[in-house]
């Protein structure tokens, strides 16, 4: 390849004619500096560039569910960086974070308060920032074209796996994979995942990204507006087909066994923090609900379920305590005569408080009562712990609002029933890949997230967590009941659509027949070698990026030959 066809792949996404600098997809010969791009019009080009990229990811997700629009986002933001420095890149890439955490994560600080919201989505905006910074390098890439794709995707997938996990454990929310729950794209999960989900997504907007630069390529004698349009075609073809092969990921939707289910939607008495205030009448609602569901279902009005599940928070007046909360949840128990997985709050160890599901038995069986235990594995920080509760007082005396830490569990939420072995995770957990497929590794043939969205009103936080559910109903092959306080619930197939859902701040009882299912997925049995294998594709193919520009800029300049 000549000198000259490179620095039409790798340099500079700006030129002027001129008069007024404009941005152009189509660099300079060269791969010259970025003394253009200092350019106060071209900046805000860029700047107007991420700020979109933003606001499409931000129209990819519940509520908006424009999921088309994640691959444009990533590619905005893919040649709002082409041709900059690693520092104009990074800015670009913070204000596009921001751009889409802001509103992503409005309903964070619903009830207490602007700070809380917009350091979290500055936290998370930081992510996308040191991605910013490497993604001119992916335009770079060794191997071309397809090259910048991948170095995009795997950039893509590091930078979620990064902020998945720190600081606190990391918050994995806005996961390009969680936009597409009702895409074509859906199907990838069962083979790689949240993370080859985003994969797919991230490459797709990199070949988008790819295909406007061949369209907007100079002008020359030998490149005119046909040529430049067929040498956008293979990469436009790549970003439409790799969502559409989503459809072709063989997604089971029956069983060997079924369980009648019946999820309870007990709702509370008001919105907000101060929802569990009136605790007992949270609780009376749940078991109300679960009675008259039972005395339906004994009048052969509705089916007799196998099993009942109430969601987190259902009991906030612990059960093993407290004799009158355990006699409320025994009479209902009792009335539907099946096992019931209660969402309760536990006052243990001492001066601290246990997130848990129990397994509750009717009276009369090898297992009344209370049973087995799950407790949240991961708490959420801020939510329902304080880390370093002296130093964030200096900030917001919010952090006050939690009492009493919630400790983090030790154990895998397994539980065995007659009907069904569950695999629980509660409320925040889902969105984490590993505490939702240790369970299945471990025998579950149907999942339960157990949430209470009470606590952030009529926001979209429960819409976007419901997605996280379809997903993972896909990538472990298992139906999934999703069931909350106030809603909005739904019982999933193992192919991710909604069988049931419920309205929000309803009360409501939702029952199907879900398949069972024992097989594992592609995806739940590679674990996290997806993720770490693209992950380390993109940084490797950024290095070699760095490598190469270093090798050309030292590269000794010929002198001109001498001529007679």
């Amino acid at each position: 390849m000549s000198e000259s066809a490179v620095a039409d792949h790798e340099g500079p996404a700006l030129e002027s004619d001129g008069a007024a600098p404009r941005v152009s997809l189509a660099p300079p010969a060269g791969g010259a500096d970025e003394t253009a791009a200092d350019a106060p019009p071209l900046l805000l080009a860029r700047l107007a560039l991420a700020v979109t990229s933003g606001v499409c990811l931000t129209l990819a997700f519940p509520r908006f569910d424009l999921w088309a629009l994640a691959p444009v986002g990533v590619a905005l933001l893919a040649l709002a960086t082409r041709g900059v420095r690693a520092r104009r890149g990074a800015l670009l890439g913070l204000v596009a974070g921001l751009s889409f955490f802001l509103p992503h994560l409005h309903w964070s600080g619903i009830y207490v308060g602007a700070l809380p919201w917009t350091a979290l989505a500055t936290l998370e905006a930081l992510f996308v920032m040191l991605m910013g910074a490497l993604l001119p390098l992916a335009w770079r890439a060794p191997g071309g074209r397809a090259g910048t794709v991948a170095a995009i995707a795997g950039l893509w997938v590091g930078q979620e796996a990064l902020r998945g996990r720190v600081p606190f454990g990391g918050f994995p929310w806005g996961r390009l994979a969680f936009s597409q729950a009702g895409s074509p794209a859906l199907g990838w999960a069962a083979l790689g995942g949240a993370v080859l989900l985003t994969a797919v997504v991230a490459a797709a907007g990199g070949a988008l990204a790819v295909a406007a630069v061949d369209l907007a390529g100079r002008r020359t004698a030998t490149t005119g507006a046909a040529r430049r349009v067929l040498r956008a075609v293979p990469a436009l073809g790549v970003a439409v087909a790799l969502p559409l092969l989503g459809l072709a990921v063989p997604t089971p939707t029956t069983g060997a066994r079924s369980v009648e289910v019946a999820a309870v939607q007990g709702n509370t008495p008001t919105e907000g923090l101060d929802f569990n205030a009136e605790r007992r009448a949270v609780l009376d609602n749940h078991a109300a609900a679960t009675i008259g569901m039972a005395a339906r279902a004994q009048a052969g009005r509705v089916a007799r379920p196998d099993l009942v599940l109430w969601p987190e928070n259902a009991s906030d007046i612990d059960p093993l305590r407290n004799p009158d909360a355990a006699q409320v949840i025994q009479r209902a128990v009792d009335a539907v005569g099946v096992p019931v997985l209660v969402g309760a709050v536990l006052e243990e160890p001492v001066d601290h408080l246990s997130n848990a599901g129990i397994l509750w038995g009717p009276t009369g069986t090898a297992q009344a009562g209370p049973g087995q235990t799950y407790v949240k594995q991961h708490p959420a920080p801020f939510g329902e712990y304080i880390p370093y509760r002296s130093f964030f007082r200096n900030f917001s005396d919010k952090v006050d609002l939690v009492r009493r830490d919630f400790v983090s569990g030790t154990s895998v939420g397994v539980m065995r029933t007659p009907a069904a072995t569950l695999g629980d995770v509660i409320c925040f957990e889902v969105a984490y890949d590993g505490l939702v497929r240790e369970p299945v590794l471990r025998g579950a043939d149907l999942l339960v997230v157990q949430t209470n969205n009470a606590t952030f009103g009529e926001t979209d936080e429960s819409v976007q967590q419901l997605a996280m559910s379809r997903v993972r109903a896909v990538e472990n092959g298992r139906s999934v009941v999703h069931i909350s306080t106030v809603g909005v619930s739904a019982l999933i197939s193992p192919d991710g659509r909604m069988l049931v859902t419920s309205g929000h701040f309803t009360q409501e009882v939702l029952q199907a027949r879900l398949p069972l299912r024992t097989d594992l997925t592609p995806a739940t049995r590679a674990g996290v070698w997806p993720e770490v294998g693209l992950s380390a594709l993109g940084l490797l193919l950024v290095a070699g990026a760095a490598l190469r520009s270093r090798g050309r800029r030292s590269r000794p300049v010929a002198a001109p030959e001498e001529t007679v």
